[in-house]
């Protein structure tokens, strides 16, 4: 992976060079002499990084070429932040040539950098590193492909079907049975067996969902808090709302018990208490759970077996088994990308390596994944050959061995891209745009002719089908929500330590390391950031996952953080306000606040910034300063803030715009949005027009949300929204247009109490693919007339409650896949033709 740094430090020189034609000549030359070098370098390291993990000679010499790039940058960076400040671009050269100290002495710096990059070209002729050229079309694939709708996601679920079925049913029937005592179900096993996909999996069961009125998740994994777990339940039952955020604040952990134990008292819950690594950690939360001999349940997973024995003397234990011989190939080629593909040979090899796995799920789809991306008989003997080389007969392969294969088979990019998953905590569940994000604030993700968030939701789906990447939630044909497992979580923390990409904060031992440009912090930030020297650090990421951090004081921006890329903040709702000095923080590309309020007027300085992500707390609004207009290449644009920004048309770079409210939109003139995609706006009343949306002719999803019970004005304007695909319109719709944009592929109606049946006007959109009618009609009787709703895939029908029939023509839905059908009471029967289609679990995203 080391060659995606240099490659990135190529990138920024050659920029340079372009932008500050005023340099002088030998600055000009050394400039253009350090780009060359480096270039030069880049055929080298990937031979070096095969080599590099059983040599540390070559790993030191790795380790130096990476941290000449990254000081390469910083240099660059730091030059073109102080040449800014000057009156003009050719004074501040000027300056430079002068060396006056209010200027960088770029010349000196990188004087210093050639002389480090000549003595370690000496190094690679001593380290016997050759060039990679002699093997090319051996090594992983620097091609991705951007996988669209094609994608088939064969996700977690396949564990279930694929030789749990009945594991399914029998839990089903112990959290069912009539005993009314509070009682322990207990599943443990090997890591990679699927535990927590079958504790997901009962979770979500339809009649899990009705019999269990209050449920609650947590995940406790090896490094635990119990007074943060106890907030999580807490909050999973009350909500997050000012009042108790605020009073969970003030409480200790005794007082955090027996809150919860309060709670619970008259309910009837299960709660899934997952990745119990210690005993003492269930004992320290089982006294929170009364039994109020109504029948509530808790689901422990764990690794260990005495964790799950001593759990509940009278519980219920069950050992996850192995996938039997058969169970295995069909999962095997169920994952597989090209079935079709696999000659009688190669079939042969496949067999061999999945009897090793030895049936560990894991183990089976990553492997898969892996051959997936491999082309002939040739290609899948080599990964057979590199795996057999380090089992003996009659020994399973170890799961290590597959999912260190399969990381390193893939592109510089996606490596990077994969073990950004490992700054994350572990088990978290990520949003797909986060991550997307992410790695293009980062520079992963290359700049072409397609947009970045198309390719970069690419490298996502390739990870997933590699198995690398687990979905965790999906909608409108999309990957929303996604984590890693926990085995290659900590492969990702493992091979990011390895090339210096992050690290991890340790309070333990008040540790991390100085010579990773990312830092990740869990726990004790205001430690972190009082007690270590971070002065010569150059930063490029930082991540706070810490809701205990109160002190924004310590943030030092205009040193420590001056270099950064990505600021992520995830904090206590104590933290009303930024400094005004994150106005300093020039490169800044991504900055996404939990727990902040207001942000200072010298946010207007971020003029890089792609990312700004408020998230909602408490408060339903932040406070955005009308300089946030000034963020001229703003891409995302993603909260809920309280004053208009009468100029916001000047970012015409945006893409995303969520968040904004109707009063705040109602006088924009949107005509020079050219690159909106994405618009969510809230609070729209009956008295305002729409209408202006239309001007926006790139905008392909638009989520409407009037908020409570009232209205929406005319929708007539969608009909003029060319290129719109996904429509969500929440509230009251007193009349349905009679035409929508033939474009509309996914529609979602909700609240929207429509008193005349709304299928004769839908069923005439010739490229409808997936309909949500939730809560949307208040009449008896729906029908679909023979060739309504031709492109027709997924139905979804929610607590329509008045709905009794449902007529369908013979010729309606041709191509329907899935219904979903739920709180419809009234509805006795529904057409014979749909008897047989698959029926789909609810969705919780509405």
């Amino acid at each position: 992976m080391a060659d995606a740094f240099v490659s990135f430090a190529v990138q920024k020189l050659g920029d340079f060079l372009i932008q500050e034609i005023n340099l002088r000549l030998s600055l000009r030359e050394d400039v253009q002499w350090l780009r060359n070098e480096l270039l030069f370098m880049q055929s080298f390291l990937k031979d070096a990084e095969q080599k590099q993990s059983g040599d540390q000679r070559i790993q030191q010499w790795v380790f130096e070429i990476n941290s000449i790039a990254n000081d390469a940058v910083a240099i660059l960076e730091t030059y073109t932040f102080e040449a800014g400040k000057g009156a003009s671009r050719l004074k501040a050269c000027a300056c430079i040539c002068r060396k006056e100290k209010k200027f960088y002495n770029v010349a000196k710096e990188i004087q210093s950098l050639k002389q480090r990059i000549m003595d370690i070209s000496r190094k690679r002729e001593t380290y016997g590193i050759t060039n990679i050229n002699s093997n090319a079309g051996e090594g992983p694939s620097n091609q991705v492909t951007t996988l669209r709708r094609t994608t088939s996601y064969v996700d977690e679920q396949d564990y279930i079907f694929v030789g749990l079925q009945d594991v399914v049913q029998t839990l089903l029937a112990e959290l069912l049975k009539a005993e009314p005592r509070r009682s322990v179900l207990s599943i443990y096993g090997m890591g990679g067996l699927g535990k927590t996909t079958l504790a997901r999996n009962l979770y979500k069961n339809p009649n899990i969902d009705s019999s269990f009125p209050t449920r609650a998740w947590i995940c406790v994994s090896q490094e635990y808090n119990t007074t943060d777990l106890l907030k999580t339940i807490i909050k999973s039952i009350q909500g997050s709302a000012k009042e108790t955020l605020d009073l969970l604040e003030k409480m200790a952990e005794i007082d955090l018990e027996n809150h919860l134990r309060k709670l619970l008292t008259e309910c009837k819950y299960l709660v899934v208490v997952d990745d119990v690594w210690q005993r003492e950690a269930w004992e320290s939360l089982k006294r929170a759970f009364p039994d109020g001999k109504n029948g509530s349940r808790v689901i422990i997973t764990t690794r260990k077996e005495d964790v799950a024995e001593r759990a509940d003397d009278k519980g219920f234990v069950h050992k996850l088994r192995f996938l039997s011989q058969e169970e295995s190939w069909d999962l095997f080629r169920r994952k597989l990308l090209d079935v079709r593909a696999m000659v009688p040979e190669m079939e042969s090899l496949a067999k061999d390596m999945v009897e090793k796995c030895r049936g560990l799920p894991l183990a089976i789809v990553v492997l898969s994944g892996l051959l997936s991306h491999k082309k002939g008989l040739n290609q899948w003997q080599k990964v057979k050959d590199h795996l057999w080389k380090n089992i003996k007969e009659d020994k399973s392969i170890e799961i290590s061995n597959i999912l260190s294969l399969s990381y390193n088979d893939l592109s510089s990019a996606l490596k990077q891209c994969f073990l950004y998953f490992g700054i994350f905590p572990e088990d978290q569940v990520v949003e797909a745009d986060d991550i997307i994000q992410l790695w293009m604030a980062e520079g992963f993700i290359p700049r072409g002719e397609e947009r970045m968030e198309d390719v970069a939701e690419g490298f996502l789906n390739e990870l997933i089908r590699r198995s690398l990447v687990q979905v965790a939630d999906t909608f409108w044909e999309r990957v929303t929500e996604c984590r890693v497992h926990d085995l290659l979580h900590d492969l990702a923390i493992q091979k990011a330590l390895e090339v210096n990409f992050f690290d991890i904060y340790d309070p333990r031992s008040h540790s991390i390391s100085s010579l990773c440009i990312r830092h990740g912090i869990h726990s004790e930030g205001e430690r972190y950031l009082s007690s270590l020297d971070l002065s010569n650090l150059k930063l490029r990421s930082i991540m706070f996952f810490d809701p205990d951090f109160r002190k924004m004081s310590l943030i030092n921006f205009r040193s420590v953080f001056q270099h950064l890329y990505v600021l992520y903040l995830e904090i206590s709702a104590a933290n009303k306000s930024i400094p005004d000095a994150i106005g300093s923080l020039y490169h800044l590309k991504l900055l996404r606040l939990r727990g902040i309020r207001d942000l200072p007027s010298s946010i207007g300085n971020l003029k890089n910034l792609q990312t700004l992500h408020v998230i909602k707390g408490y408060s339903s609004y932040c406070q955005l300063p009308r300089e946030t207009v000034d963020l001229i290449n703003l891409r995302h644009l993603v909260a809920s803030y309280s004053e208009p920004l009468v100029r916001i048309s000047k970012l015409t770079s945006l893409q995303v715009l969520d968040g904004v409210a109707c009063d705040q939109w109602k006088d924009v003139d949107p005509v020079d949005l050219v690159n909106l995609r994405e618009l969510r706006m809230e609070f729209i009343d009956k008295s305002y027009s729409l209408n202006n949306i239309s001007s926006l002719k790139n905008l392909s999803t638009l989520k409407l949300d009037c908020g409570g019970r009232q209205s929406f004005p005319s929708l007539e304007f969608v009909n003029c929204c060319e290129k719109l695909q996904k429509l969500w319109l929440d509230g009251r719709i007193e009349e349905l247009p009679h035409l929508f944009s033939n474009s509309i592929t996914m529609m979602v109606l909700s609240f929207s109490r429509l008193t005349e049946d709304p299928m004769p006007i839908l069923g005439m959109l010739p490229n409808l693919r997936d309909l949500y009618l939730f809560k949307a009609y208040e009449g008896k009787e729906i029908m679909c007339s023979d060739n309504n709703f031709s492109q027709l895939e997924f139905l979804h029908l929610y607590d329509l409650e008045n709905l009794e029939r449902w007529d369908l023509g013979t010729c309606a839905m041709p191509l329907i896949k899935g219904l979903g059908i739920y709180e419809c009471p009234n509805l006795k029967e529904i057409p014979e033709r749909m008897k047989d289609v698959e029926l789909l679990k609810r969705n919780y995203t509405l």
